[in-house]
């Protein structure tokens, strides 16, 4: 997810533009953390469905 995607989606959520860019740097630590656990949430999911192989590649998302 860029910084891109992230103001756009605070513009989508209710925020002004000026909102937007004031709160930028909460916003995208909100996202990272909400980001990070719906990452690990998908990886237990896959932990169970396939051990090691899906869950592996969801969490080495988050690396890059």
């Amino acid at each position: 997810m860029t910084k891109e995607d992230i103001k756009r989606m605070a513009l989508e959520s209710g925020f002004s533009d000026g909102e937007a860019d004031y709160c930028q740097s909460i916003i995208i630590h909100l996202a990272t953390l909400v980001a990070q656990q719906e990452r690990e949430a998908c990886a237990k999911i896959a932990d169970i469905a396939e051990p090691y192989k899906s869950a592996d590649l969801i969490r080495a998302r988050g690396q890059a």
